[in-house]
């Protein structure tokens, strides 16, 4: 049996998954523990995502008016196409992540407008990636988001190389975003010292 394009084996909620950290009781189980040894992680994230909003204002305020996300995981609030296509309404996003139930859930929180799109590739594999030309055309300037993904590849998956291919075939007036979570972003944590520093 296939449920949206995709057999029942081929998906598998059985381990985590950084994409879905509140989706299955396997994902919240890994999140929750995480947040535990490193509770900083939770304000990172709120970063990332405020991060995010700012980089996608900035590029559609610049003219831009495709973006590729890739890596998107489950699209939260604001999703991206909301945060780009409110102040303009002609802005075309695709969202590209490898995770067939992502895919799946993505697919009903996003809708059928074909100004958004949803594509089942792997940052790994960026000629599938750029492929995909239902919603981006890369003909005009491109905004791509990499945002908390370059850190999941390894140096044999030689992500260097990936983006590489990623920026050769952008367009003049295109741009990428490349963000990872930082513990910097979070504020000192009182120690059994006593309070940080001022």
């Amino acid at each position: 049996m296939r449920q949206d394009g995709f057999r029942a084996e081929e998906i598998d909620t059985s381990g985590p998954h950084p994409a879905r950290m509140d989706t299955y009781p396997v994902d919240r189980d890994v999140g929750d523990a995480l947040a535990a040894a490193a509770p900083e992680v939770r304000v990172g994230l709120r970063a990332n995502r405020a991060s995010l909003g700012r980089a996608v204002r900035y590029v559609v305020g610049s003219g831009v008016r495709q973006i590729l996300g890739i890596g998107t995981g489950l699209p939260t609030s604001p999703k991206v196409h909301e945060a780009a296509q409110e102040p303009a309404p002609d802005v075309r996003v695709a969202h590209v992540d490898n995770d067939p139930i992502v895919h799946t859930h993505a697919g009903v929180l996003l809708g059928g407008s074909g100004a958004t799109g949803l594509v089942l590739g792997d940052l790994r594999d960026p000629w599938v990636v750029v492929g995909h030309r239902r919603v981006i055309d890369f003909d005009d300037p491109v905004a791509v988001l990499l945002v908390a993904v370059l850190y999941f590849r390894t140096d044999a998956e030689r992500p260097g190389e990936v983006v590489a291919v990623l920026c050769d075939v952008l367009p003049a007036g295109s741009s990428r975003t490349p963000r990872a979570t930082s513990p910097t972003a979070a504020p000192p944590r009182p120690s059994a010292a006593g309070p940080p520093p001022a």
